[in-house]
This record gives structure tokens, C-alpha cells and sequence, in this order.
């Protein structure tokens, strides 16, 4: 394949401990079973699979039992939306997907296959992973730009009776709902009083503002580059028309600050900055997640200035929001429970599963390591709990 025309190329040193560690991909298949002599040959391939295949033909449901298919999930993407990199397309796509899978296996021992595909309209996409769907017992949605995203899931999860779920939306929103659990502990107010503000109105927003509503938090306005989302706007595109309907109970109008002013919780799932005077208009003891990464809407130095908890996506600062404690163990759960579609309770379940893991939560201390290996654990029950 040629280079993707709209990303430049950039000189690399293979010797670079990055470029090592990846190199030669980052999985391999491995076989379960040994295949020792021809008695092997004969259970494993023909003749003896042709019997199992006929079970599954007679009851399907046998392919769970009988096949890697009920611990596989696809983690797709047409890499329109990679990490902090934008569209760099499918093939430069796969280290982030291998990264994935590898995820997937070592906190919760799922089998996770990257497949990085053409892109193509909303009715290209839904079909061509709808058909490769037999092969596997889940689909992690990863990295699909907004607002494709929201159609292609609706109707994957419609058509598919596997757990389709896109983790730049819902893995982000039950991360933060737990740490927003556990910073509301921290200074002291019931979560269903706290007014929040989300800067970010694409595929992390749109969740967000969904469960922490699930949850119970009322008080929700959501701004997108040209402000706060309200029905007196003209310009909304369908999945923001949602959200007017849905958030802004006060009917607030104007700017990202304006909404700031008095506010409790600021969540930033958009990138940009924020500035120091919008911040210092929010409401004593505030809670700030400023989770771009690699550069935070507003910096933590500057964010601790008037935040009483202040959390972040990246791995050198307290409190780092990081999906990796959610998606596996939804994953997990939903497989172990034969569940058909991870719910808004699942979700809201495994949130407080993550948030349940800080016994005693600080403001330096809302949410578990990422190597806490009680998570996954945790998260999976409380899914299949519901099932």
C-alpha cells in the first residue's frame, strides 16, 4: 500500500527502543491443543472435525463450546480517527490495534484480532463487519470518527447478536463515572447535586453525557467549538440535536466559559485549551478531568490552582482516566455471560465496580492503577451480574 496521502512521512530509527519493541507485530497465534502424531491429526482436522461441524451446522449455539469463537472479539477500525493522530488510515492503524489486543489478553485473558479495514460509507461498514461477525463472539469498535460512529454502532448492535461496543465512547464514560464517584466522595458533595460541564461534543462526549445522566447527575451542558449545545441553536447536527434535548436543564446559551461560571465538574473530551479565567469562574472545591491527551485542556499545575481533584489521561499525573480499566472486563463479562449486548446498567454497574476498588479515595488517589489486577475481575462480575 501506498503512503496515506494526508499524513506525512517521517524519518524513523530502527533502532529506537519504540521501533524495536514493535517490531515484527506485537501477537502471534498459538494453538491450544498439541498435535503430536497422525491420532492428533485425525481429532483435530479430518475426519474427526467434520463431526463438530455438523453439530454447529444442526444447533449453532454449539460454536461457543467448540470453537475460539466465544473467547475472540475484532477490535475494528477503519483508522479515520487514531489516538491523538487523526486520519491516518487502516494500515498505520494496526500498531494501535495490535496494542489493543495485547491489552485485552494480559488483563483479561481475551483473544483480541485486529482488523483494520478500507473506510467506506456507513452502509459499507455495517455490512462488510456484520459479515465477518460469525467468526467472532464480540466487536470493539475503535477509533471510527464521530458521527459515524453513533449510526455504525446503532446498527451493528441491531443487527449482530454479539456485544458490539465502540470504546471511545462508552469505555471513556464509565471510566470517568467511576472517577467522578469517587472525587464527588472526595469533596464531599452527593453526585446527583454536581453541575458538570463537557467540553467535547463527539463520540467521548456524547457518552459521557449519556451515563453520567444514567447515573443520576442532572445537571449536565455540553459545549462543542461553537459552544454550549441548546435547542435555540441552528446548526446542530443530529446527534447534538439529541443532546439539546437531553442536557442544559437551565437553558444556559453563550460559550464554553459561560458555562464554566459556577460550574462544579469540568470534563474535557475535545482537545484545545481552556483558559486560566474560565477555569477560575467555576464554583469553590471544583473537580477538573482534563483527559486530551498528550496535552490536557487545562494543565494540572494550572488546574490545582482551583480544583480540589484533578485527574487527567496521561500516566505521569495522579488520577489518570484510562479506558484500559473498563474495556476488558466488559469484555470479559459479556463473553463469560453469552450476553447478547453490553447495557446503560452494565455500564453504570461496571463504573461503580472500578470506583469500588479505592476503599478510601483522595484527591491524589479516584480511580485504581491500570495494573490493579482486581479490575478486570471486578468489572466482569458486575456485568454478568445483569445479564
Amino acid at each position: 500500500m501506498s503512503a496515506h496521502p494526508s499524513f506525512p512521512i517521517h524519518a524513523f530509527d530502527p533502532y529506537d527502543p519504540v521501533f524495536r519493541a514493535h517490531e515484527g507485530g506485537k501477537l502471534a497465534v498459538t494453538a491450544t491443543k498439541p498435535l503430536r502424531d497422525r491420532r492428533d491429526l485425525s481429532l483435530l482436522y479430518t475426519p474427526g472435525v467434520a463431526d463438530v461441524s455438523r453439530a454447529i451446522a444442526a444447533d449453532p449455539s454449539l460454536a461457543a463450546r467448540y470453537t475460539a469463537r466465544r473467547n475472540t472479539v475484532a477490535v475494528v477500525t477503519d483508522g479515520p480517527a487514531v489516538l491523538g493522530l487523526g486520519d491516518i488510515g487502516p494500515l498505520a492503524a494496526m500498531p494501535v490495534m495490535e496494542g489493543k489486543a495485547v491489552l485485552f489478553k494480559h488483563f483479561a485473558d481475551v483473544d483480541a484480532v485486529p482488523v483494520c479495514m478500507e473506510s467506506g460509507t456507513v452502509d459499507e461498514l455495517v455490512d462488510a463487519i456484520a459479515r465477518i461477525a460469525p467468526t467472532y463472539g464480540g466487536i470493539n469498535l475503535e477509533d471510527i470518527s464521530a458521527p459515524r460512529c453513533f449510526e455504525i454502532e446503532r446498527r451493528l448492535q441491531e443487527r449482530l447478536d454479539i456485544p458490539v461496543f465502540h470504546d471511545d465512547q462508552h469505555g471513556t464514560a464509565i471510566v470517568v463515572l467511576a472517577g467522578l464517584v469517587n472525587a464527588a466522595r472526595v469533596v464531599g458533595r452527593p453526585l446527583a447535586s454536581l453541575r458538570v460541564v463537557i467540553s467535547g461534543a463527539g463520540a467521548a462526549g456524547v457518552a459521557v453525557a449519556r451515563l453520567l445522566s444514567r447515573a443520576g447527575v442532572g445537571d449536565i451542558v455540553v459545549c462543542d467549538s461553537r459552544g454550549i449545545i441548546s435547542p435555540r441553536r441552528s446548526d446542530l447536527a443530529e446527534h447534538k440535536h439529541r443532546l439539546a434535548a437531553t442536557t442544559n436543564p437551565r437553558g444556559l446559551t453563550g460559550s464554553l466559559a459561560d458555562a464554566l461560571v459556577g460550574a462544579d465538574v469540568f470534563i474535557g473530551v475535545s482537545g484545545g485549551s481552556v483558559p486560566e479565567a474560565d477555569i477560575a469562574r467555576m464554583a469553590p472545591g471544583s473537580v477538573i478531568f482534563a483527559l486530551a491527551n498528550p496535552d490536557p485542556e487545562v494543565h494540572p499545575s494550572v488546574a490545582s490552582r482551583y480544583a480540589a481533584v484533578v485527574a487527567t489521561g496521561r500516566s505521569d499525573f495522579p488520577n489518570q482516566i484510562n479506558n484500559v480499566l473498563a474495556f476488558p472486563g466488559i469484555f470479559r463479562g459479556a463473553l463469560d455471560a453469552g450476553v447478547p449486548q453490553v447495557t446503560e446498567a452494565m455500564k453504570v454497574a461496571a463504573a461503580h465496580a472500578i470506583a469500588d476498588l479505592v476503599e478510601e479515595p483522595t484527591a491524589e488517589e479516584i480511580v485504581p492503577s491500570v495494573f490493579d489486577e482486581r479490575c478486570a475481575p471486578a468489572v466482569a462480575a458486575a456485568v454478568a451480574g445483569l445479564a
